[in-house]
């Protein structure tokens, strides 16, 4: 049983993608899924399918010239410490070259969506 599915999620595909794996799987849930989608929008992944006969979520990568396109990740709250932020603190992270993923009362977010709807919320993640 993982204890902590979002950390699961994004280390399946950092080391995915430091492995140079064209394609991740990891388990299904609502909000695994939600979270694969907001990546691919952002362009870290290339494509979010469901295999539902392994209950598994399939997901492609995204290289630039053979490099991934992600480099690191950092998950922030955690279960034994959840770490929230106003949206007035909402800064940009690695300059622009990064997202900070929050979970708000309206979805989850990257940084910038939250900044734009002046919401909130739980911190996530950093990806980079």
């Amino acid at each position: 049983m993982i204890s902590d599915p979002i950390s699961d999620l994004i280390i399946r595909i950092k080391n995915g993608s430091s492995a140079g794996k064209a394609v991740v799987a990891v388990t299904d849930s609502k909000f695994a899924e939600n979270v694969a989608h907001l990546l691919k929008k952002a362009g870290y992944l290339a494509s979010v399918e469901k295999d539902k006969e392994n209950r598994k979520l399939l997901l492609g990568i995204v290289y630039f010239d053979d490099e991934p396109r992600i480099h690191g990740v950092e998950r922030i709250s955690k279960l034994s410490k959840r770490m929230y932020q106003k949206s007035r603190d909402i800064r940009s992270f690695k300059s622009g070259f990064g997202n900070v993923i929050y979970s708000t009362p309206k979805g989850i977010l990257t940084d910038v969506e939250a900044k734009k709807l002046k919401v909130g919320g739980e911190i996530l993640f950093r990806i980079w």
